[in-house]
């Protein structure tokens, strides 16, 4: 049996990956958090015993010593926003002998976790961070396509959510750098863009149809440019369903950049209770795609466009299925890499994928 932890495992993202492991019969699932009455009511309406939920704190200074109390295997930290956060969950982990995976979206955070690959290797453990969206399934996506390149020029990828918004700290960390500056390199060169401008339009496969999106500050803009070394240009962006939120979000980054307000983040707690209020009058659709540039193996320009299309609600859900792949893996003892390192190169696209079953998700191959 193996024991698996998820830290923040009544939260959005934690409750969809503690949903799925459940019912897993060679997993032991303990849930954990801050308060004990939700971890333990989470428990219930999974169908556990209550004494699965557990009041753990992830900034405790004996987490380590509660982790090996409790003989963890495997710890999934999904009790965000990272950007800010250290590695100290990551080295309890390391500590009590334990496979560490988070669902991180720091630019920084996931990048930098290479800190403690050392350790982790002394002690056979595989630690990683970015088991999301990205960089996890954009570059399974990138890896799927790369073989029909001879030469990969430029990746271009992005995310048009639907209507229902993840929960408040994920759009504290997205939020947080609205009008500020960071780097993306373009054409050869890294340039300065700003968070949640340089709005672009890009046209998803029905029923999402076309969106508005914007420059996002994520992981794979540092990471892509070291995995696939001839690549020149790489691009994120993301929007949102409603037209006029995105253009309302937007307009507060020109704020920002203008120096007319310092940040968005203390507006995130409103903005989350509106747009829980408009959901049933916006598109519940949402999609992410994935456009390679290059020359095919004739030398001849070649462009493919990879996308994912999410129905009722279901997108916000997507960043769940690395953190439930990686874990059934591990739990059935398959082969994955030790050492700490971000998580790419773990998961296929079909194993990415197979983790979401249930859920109203289809790719739209290139």
């Amino acid at each position: 049996m193996h024991t698996i932890l998820v830290l923040g495992g009544y939260g959005f993202f934690g409750g969809r990956i503690c949903q799925a492991l459940s019912k897993r019969e060679n997993i032991h699932l303990l849930i954990g958090g801050r308060n004990a009455g939700q971890a333990q009511a989470m428990a219930q309406r999974l169908g556990l015993d209550v004494s699965q939920g557990l009041l753990i704190d992830a900034n405790s200074t004996d987490l380590a010593q509660q982790l090996l109390a409790l003989k963890i295997d495997t710890i999934i930290h999904t009790a965000g926003p990272f950007q800010g956060q250290d590695y100290a969950v990551a080295r309890a982990a390391i500590a009590a002998g334990a496979n560490y995976i988070d669902l991180a979206d720091g630019r920084d955070f996931v990048a930098g976790i290479v800190e403690l690959d050392q350790a982790a290797r002394q002690r056979g453990l595989l630690v990683t961070s970015g088991a999301s969206s990205l960089p996890a399934l954009s570059s399974a996506v990138v890896d799927r396509y790369l073989g029909r390149f001879s030469r990969l020029t430029s990746i271009r990828h992005g995310i048009g959510s639907g209507a229902r918004a993840p929960g408040v700290a994920t759009m504290r960390g997205v939020f947080g750098y609205c009008g500020k500056p960071f780097l993306r390199l373009h054409a050869g060169n890294w340039v300065p863009v700003r968070g949640w401008l340089d709005t672009q339009r890009h046209q998803f496969p029905s029923p999402v149809g076309a969106r508005l999106l914007g420059s996002c500050d994520v992981p794979d803009l540092i990471l892509f440019p070291k995995r696939y070394p001839q690549v020149t240009s790489v691009s994120f962006h993301a929007g949102f369903a409603s037209t006029l939120g995105h253009l309302f979000v937007a307009a507060v980054s020109q704020l920002v950049r203008l120096g007319l307000l310092p940040s968005i983040v203390p507006f995130v707690a409103p903005l989350h209770k509106i747009s829980q209020w408009l959901e049933p009058f916006v598109s519940d659709k949402g999609g992410m795609f994935v456009t390679m540039e290059g020359e095919d193996m004739d030398g001849t320009p070649q462009t493919l466009t990879w996308h994912l299309i999410a129905g009722s609600n279901h997108g916000p859900h997507i960043p769940c299925g690395a953190a439930i792949a990686l874990a059934i893996k591990l739990a059935d003892g398959a082969s994955l890499p030790l050492g700490a390192q971000p998580c790419m190169g773990m998961l296929s696209v079909e194993d990415y994928l197979g983790a979401l079953d249930g859920l109203d998700v289809h790719e739209v191959a290139a």
